[in-house]
């Protein structure tokens, strides 16, 4: 599963807006992660696009005949 990253813990830290407006490492944290975020979203678009989805089994389900 793809996951986005960032530059550090995805978090900002405050009590009220106006302390998380504070914290500028925070918001540039939460920048990086939305860029990062939306880079994935486009390159995954882009790639299910041109190859279209990988295809899916589910035919086989397992059920023992014992119940274990």
């Amino acid at each position: 599963m793809p996951v986005a990253s960032s530059t550090y813990w995805n978090q900002v830290h405050g009590h009220t807006a106006a302390d998380v407006e504070k914290d500028l490492e925070g918001l540039q944290t939460m920048r990086n992660l939305g860029r990062n975020m939306a880079f994935l979203i486009r390159a995954i678009g882009a790639e299910r696009a041109k190859a279209g989805l990988p295809l899916e089994e589910r035919d086989v389900f397992t059920s023992f005949a014992d119940g274990k």
